[in-house]
């Protein structure tokens, strides 16, 4: 038997005991914060060896499905995943690809005016007020660009998963980290936040409204109005690889 075969079918068995784990956690209803069951009721109730149960629980922990809690109470605890997996998977295949910033660009001019056409429809009133919150913290933090853009990431994260489909809220919050270019380089001075603080009101005021044609239409504005930035004051950079070692580090 090659070096191959062996090490191919431990790493096999193990997604299969994944996969029966997350199967479990569907069917009794598990919630984040639950622990699973003590590693001595895993093996039996799995039938497998402690190697390839481990390995299994290293795959959920890798996925960021599960933590492992230290000390005597501890074990695999059940966790809320949140997108920076996904991120570091879409940044690594988009170097292998080498697709360039633009890539991201073409997404969001997609995707963002018809997740805020959704979330007119489906946006709740806590949404709405901590979308507000968000424009008020840009506003208070004009000139300062770190916490500015911070707020506007919030901003669009807030819409995307009040779009009532979890996928849209997803993918736009594993592009949080680079849709607004500040990791290869564009810049925004104040006159250019000032301009995004004024789009941000109104697609506000669209959602508020409960107005999906308006709000559709303010996004795409917004979207537009920063490709044509980035365009003409750093056409390079939209045309750059993103490095995942540049993202993650």
């Amino acid at each position: 038997m090659s070096v191959t075969a062996r090490t191919a079918r431990p790493q096999k068995a193990a997604m299969l005991v994944a996969q029966r784990i997350m199967r479990d956690v569907i069917t009794d209803r598990m919630e984040p914060g639950d622990l699973l069951l003590p590693e001595r009721t895993m093996l039996e109730k799995y039938q497998t060896g402690r190697g390839t149960l481990r390995e299994a629980l290293r795959l959920l922990e890798f996925q960021g499905v599960i933590a492992l809690k230290p000390g005597p109470r501890g074990g695999p605890v059940l966790r809320d995943p949140d997108s920076t997996h996904l991120a570091s998977t879409l940044v690594l295949l988009m170097q292998f690809q080498k697709a360039p910033f633009r890539s991201i660009v073409e997404v969001r001019t997609a995707l963002e005016p018809m997740i805020s056409r959704l979330a007119a429809e489906r946006m709740s009133d806590e949404s709405l007020a901590d979308l507000g919150a968000t424009i008020g913290r840009m506003r208070d933090h004009l000139d300062r660009q770190d916490l500015f853009l911070e707020a506007n990431k919030r901003f669009h994260d807030i819409i995307a998963w009040s779009s009532g489909n979890p996928l849209f809220g997803y993918i736009v919050d594993s592009l949080l980290g680079i849709m607004d270019g500040t990791v290869i380089g564009i810049d925004y001075p104040r006159p250019r936040r000032v301009a995004i603080l004024k789009a941000h009101d109104e697609i506000h005021q669209a959602l508020r409204d409960r107005d999906p044609a308006r709000a559709e239409d303010r996004m795409r504005d917004h979207i537009h109005a920063y490709v044509r930035y980035a365009e003409k004051k750093f056409p390079e950079v939209l045309d750059e690889v993103i490095r995942w070692d540049r993202m993650m580090g």
